[in-house]
């Protein structure tokens, strides 16, 4: 990147301006992300102060019980792995009928594979749902890495050139800022900072300038036991407080959406307060090939009128408060009813020592002659009301977090019917619907930008490989022209109601009805394939190999045949798979252009389909 040294002081004083007001602007949401990772990792006896800024809460007396019982953080861990389940499989809807395209809708369905393996796309995944679960939002970044990829070429230098590859970054809240907190949506905001402290080295090594080191204000785990407790013991529990990250430097990167005055956007980027880069955004991810943000937005739960998403901590801090008061309140009372209290005259015996030690069994009191001996105070037993009150919070628990255990819970009765259940989880899992629908938005709009990447990007062949979920390897050659097509939609399947099981009886079930039957004889061997693919035991059968081996064969004479060279038809061959996909490509717009140029080509596909045809019915005779 070129870096641009005119106006550059004003340049860096209006993204350092900027930045600063964006990070006032959003410390209210800053803290409440605090207090939900607090009470997710149990430090559930603190507050929002006046300064805004967390604080401990002490406790009012020394005998007061101050444990934690912390829900939120099962509860989260249940959410987490429902939402676990879903790995949405997108497909890519080629640009038109023609042959071409949808061969290269494949190609881009097989782009988007490699990706995600090579990635570890699922793993992003987790980590973003992670962030979103706790603080109610999380960003992917999606960008290409010059640096990544096949070895291309070697400079005089002896330095490597390299063909680049996408790369996927997960981003916390805490270090994005947009311009505004009403927009709801990234394509409404005119413009965002991505703010991150990073090591000095690590900006060497990334963009191959030295800045001086500074200590940076971050956020780090510590513990805390300040009222944490009861009476005779102390707890601890960690908590999110304020650190300082040494030998780094801020980054911070503005982009700027296209505008009349800059058609291209903008992108500027500050390293310890130094401009490194002030040009058009690098990045046509947006629709029709327009420049637009690298990032992906993705909440737990959508916000009327905000562009944060909320979390369902937030709902459930007040209950989880509650809960805590009950529980410890209820201990307190028990205290009493187990050590007692004692009621004793003025005078009549030493309280020092009675304060130390007790009333410890087997202890002689001795008390002033002609006094009332100390006795103890009657109280009365334990209400029930505790218990009935742990229980209605418990279920607010679950009726706010849509986290519910439901086979675990004791109100299920043994009598009910399958179809009820049924039901029952059906109604359970609507309530991470819309959760579950936000993160299929988000595989969507992270798939589009990495094909548009690749359509920008990867002007020479490269290789790329798939691993199947059966263990199949499979290797490829494409580039930028393979790519004609980013309209992704997403395979109709619930995952979140569905299981392993569920999903392989569906298959058997449509076995069973004839459903899956193309031919009179029944499933022909590319349905059966099919078949094996969804029950997972597709690596089992030779076929799939084979019959993926005699396709990509006929396409190769597709376009041998076209370019005017020689086909022979062989013993080997699959001739229903042969002629079915020469057939297909004749009828194609692609054929039709070609054939008007050349019409020796209708001549040489016909000829090469009746040779098919001539072996097929001759195999077919020696087996009669």
């Amino acid at each position: 990147m070129k870096k641009i040294t005119k106006n550059e002081e004003e340049i860096v004083k209006f993204v350092l301006d900027d930045f600063t007001s964006r990070q006032y602007a959003r410390k209210s949401f800053e803290t409440q992300w605090q207090m939900n990772m607090n009470f997710y990792m149990g430090n559930q006896f603190c507050d929002i102060g006046y300064g805004g800024e967390i604080e401990d809460l002490d406790k009012q007396y020394f005998w007061q019980e101050r444990e934690i019982f912390n829900h939120i953080a099962p509860i989260v861990d249940v959410r987490l792995a429902k939402l676990g389940k879903v790995r949405p499989k997108t497909s890519i809807l080629p640009a038109s009928n023609d042959e071409r395209d949808v061969y290269a809708a494949k190609v881009s369905k097989k782009i988007l594979d490699s990706v995600s393996n090579k990635l570890a796309l699922s793993k992003k995944i987790n980590d973003a749902m992670n962030w979103s679960e706790i603080c109610g939002t999380s960003f992917y970044k999606v960008t290409w890495n010059p640096c990544l990829g096949q070895v291309v070429a070697k400079e005089e230098d002896g330095k490597e050139v390299r063909s680049g590859e996408v790369e996927v970054t997960v981003c916390s809240p805490f270090e994005i800022f947009p311009d505004s907190f009403t927009c709801e949506s990234l394509d409404a905001c005119q413009s965002i900072i991505h703010a991150r402290a990073l090591d000095v080295e690590k900006i060497k090594s990334t963009y191959g300038i030295e800045v001086e080191g500074q200590e940076i204000n971050v956020f780090s785990l510590d513990s805390t036991s300040v009222g944490l407790g009861g009476l005779g013991y102390s707890s601890s529990a960690p908590k999110i407080c304020h650190g300082v990250k040494k030998s780094s430097a801020l980054v911070i990167e503005r982009y700027e959406k296209p505008s009349p005055s800059r058609p291209n956007g903008r992108l500027t980027i500050v390293v310890g307060g130094r401009l490194f880069f002030d040009g058009d955004l690098p990045y046509a991810v947006g629709k029709d090939g327009v420049r637009d943000f690298p990032f992906v937005k993705q909440v737990s739960l959508n916000q009327v009128a905000s562009f944060w998403g909320a979390s369902v901590i937030d709902r459930l801090i007040p209950v989880q408060r509650a809960f805590n008061a009950v529980k410890n309140r209820k201990h307190e009372f028990m205290n009493r009813l187990t050590m007692g209290v004692l009621k004793v005259e003025d005078g009549s015996i030493d309280i020092d020592n009675l304060e130390e030690e007790g009333l410890c069994p087997g202890k002689i009191l001795v008390y002033r002659q002609g006094s009332i001996a100390p006795e103890f105070l009657s109280g009365d037993n334990i209400s029930s009301s505790f218990s009935d009150e742990e229980e209605k919070l418990i279920s607010e628990f679950q009726t706010i977090s849509g986290a519910n255990e439901m086979l675990n819970n004791d109100n299920i009765s043994t009598k009910m019917s399958g179809v009820a259940l049924e039901v029952m989880v059906e109604q359970d899992e609507l309530k991470l619907n819309n959760t579950a629908d936000n993160i299929k938005q988000s595989v969507i709009a992270i798939s589009q930008m990495v094909l548009r990447l690749y359509k920008q990007f990867a002007i020479i062949p490269r290789l790329a490989k798939i691993v199947g979920d059966n263990g199949e390897v499979e290797l490829f050659y494409f580039n930028s022209s393979d790519i004609s097509s980013d309209d992704i939609q997403l395979e109709a399947q619930n995952e979140l109601g569905e299981s392993l099981a569920q999903r392989r009886q569906m298959v058997f079930d449509l076995i069973d009805a004839g459903l899956l039957n193309d031919t009179d004889k029944g499933m022909s061997n590319k349905m059966k394939v099919k078949a094996l693919d969804l029950l997972g035991f597709g690596i089992w059968e030779n076929a799939q190999d084979t019959n993926e081996l005699h396709l990509k064969k006929a396409e190769n004479e597709n376009l041998k045949l076209t370019s005017g060279g020689k086909v022979k038809v062989l013993e080997i061959d699959n001739h229903e798979l042969h002629i079915d996909r020469h057939i297909a490509y004749m009828l194609s717009g692609d054929y039709e252009k070609k054939a008007a140029i050349n019409p020796a080509i209708e001549e040489r596909f016909l000829s090469h389909i009746r040779e098919h045809k001539k072996l097929e019915n001759s195999e077919n005779n020696e087996k009669n």
